[in-house]
C-alpha cells in the first residue's frame, strides 16, 4: 500500500514539475526539504499527531515552507497533509528523486559485501556498473553484511545481481533437496 501511495503522489508531483519544466529545480528543493525533515524529527511528530487539527498542521507547514521553497512544492506538501499522507512524504519524495535521476541518466546502486571494500575495489565496481548499465553517472551506496560470507550483491532500481556465497549455498541446498525428494 505504501509503495502505491508513494508512486501515485510521486507521479503527480513529477507531472506538475514536468508541465512547468522544473523537474531539476524541484529535485534540489526536495533534497533540501528531506534534509530539514531528517534534522527535525519533531516536525514530523507534529504533522502525525492525532490530537492536532488538520487546519493547524497546514497553517504550520505553510508558515514554514511558503517563500522558502517553490509554491508548487509548498502546495504539494499542504496537499499531502490535507490527505493525511504525511507519514509517507519521505517515500513520496524518494520516488520523485529516483524518477528524475533516472530521467537524467543517473543510476543509484546499492552494493553489499561481506567486508568493507577498499577504494580501488569501489572504483572497479563503479566502472563496471557504468560500463554495463547504460547510465551516464552512478551514485554508489556501500554496505556490509557478514552473512553473505563472500561475493557481492548489487541493487539498481528493481534489478538485483546476487553473486554472494550465501545465495549460492541456498541454491545448492534447494537443488539437493529436490534430488532427495525426487
Amino acid at each position: 500500500m505504501a509503495k502505491l501511495i508513494s508512486k501515485t503522489y510521486g507521479e503527480a508531483l513529477y507531472e506538475v514539475a514536468a508541465s512547468k519544466n522544473m523537474t531539476a529545480d524541484l529535485l534540489g528543493e526536495i533534497e533540501g526539504v528531506r534534509k530539514i525533515l531528517d534534522d527535525n524529527p519533531d516536525f514530523t511528530k507534529l504533522m502525525l499527531h492525532p490530537s492536532i487539527a488538520k487546519p493547524e498542521k497546514m497553517k504550520c507547514a505553510d508558515s514554514i515552507f511558503r517563500g522558502r521553497v517553490s509554491d508548487e512544492l509548498t502546495g504539494f506538501i499542504l496537499t499531502v497533509i490535507d490527505k493525511e499522507r504525511f507519514g509517507e512524504i519521505d517515500s513520496i519524495f524518494g520516488y520523485y528523486v529516483d524518477k528524475v535521476k533516472e530521467e537524467q541518466g543517473i543510476g543509484i546502486a546499492y552494493v553489499t559485501t561481506p567486508k568493507v571494500l577498499d577504494d580501488a575495489s569501489k572504483l572497479a565496481v563503479k566502472a563496471r556498473l557504468l560500463e554495463t548499465s547504460g547510465y551516464n553517472t552512478i551514485e554508489m551506496h556501500y554496505d556490509t553484511d557478514e552473512s553473505l560470507i563472500g561475493g557481492i550483491v548489487i541493487r539498481i532500481g528493481d534489478r538485483v545481481a546476487d553473486s554472494s556465497v550465501r545465495t549460492r549455498l541456498n541454491d545448492l541446498t534447494q537443488q539437493l533437496l529436490q534430488i532427495q525428494l525426487g
